[in-house]
């Protein structure tokens, strides 16, 4: 009996090696898959700062033209509707938050469906790293996002006119004319009257601007 149990055990023993190994063997599999994932998630992190960066820089360099077109009715509207921002503006912003984020910024484009919004591709400036997958460590994890801005408010132009001076009364020269107000922002049910003598009251673009992430 004692040698016939001697022979199993050494029929068993190259059963265990293949199997540690086996084991061994989908572990690493499992580390380089993580490792590859671990990438593609800090890439995917840096896309999304990157855009969010672009559309917020897109956003916030309004600021000053808008107190330049302040009485414009017609350009305010544009502003809500969308349609005055610099297709080209937040790039840079893209590249510099790709950066803190260990990547590089290898695209940056508007939106081509009519939204204010931007979409940055990102690579990875550290590789996939070595791993028993052959050919790992010089792959670079990519990736895309994109980030709207979509407005909170609403214009309403000031539909009011200057009543002409009533007949035999003229106009004093030396009088200086108040300019009236273009109108008001309606945001979430507050009201945001222009006045064009305190520009200091006006709501940031933050107020009127919101900036996320889109899907699509």
């Amino acid at each position: 009996m004692t040698p016939r149990l001697h022979g199993d055990s050494g029929q068993a023993a190259p059963l265990y090696i293949a199997a540690v190994v086996g084991l061994l063997f989908l572990a690493l599999m499992f580390f380089a898959f993580g490792q590859a994932d671990v990438r593609r998630n800090e890439t995917q992190t840096a896309a999304d700062a990157a855009a969010l960066a672009a559309a917020k820089e897109s956003r916030d360099g309004l600021e000053d033209v808008l107190r330049l077109h302040i009485l414009d009715p017609d350009w305010l509207k544009d502003l809500i509707d969308g349609d005055v921002w610099n297709p080209e503006a937040g790039c840079a912003e893209a590249s510099r938050f790709a950066a803190e984020n260990d990547a590089q910024r290898i695209g940056c484009a508007p939106l081509a469906d009519g939204r204010w919004g931007v979409t940055v591709k990102v690579k990875s400036e550290k590789s996939v790293g070595k791993s028993i997958v052959e050919g790992t460590e010089g792959k670079y994890a990519e990736a895309t996002a994109t980030a709207v801005v979509e407005t909170r408010c609403s214009f309403e132009p000031n539909e009011a006119t200057e009543e002409p001076p009533a007949d035999g009364e003229d106009e004093d020269p030396d009088e200086e004319e108040e300019k009236p107000s273009p109108g008001q922002f309606l945001c979430d049910g507050e009201k945001w009257v222009i006045d064009p003598t305190r520009l200091d009251l006006l709501p940031d673009m933050a107020d009127l601007f919101d900036v996320h992430l889109a899907k699509d």
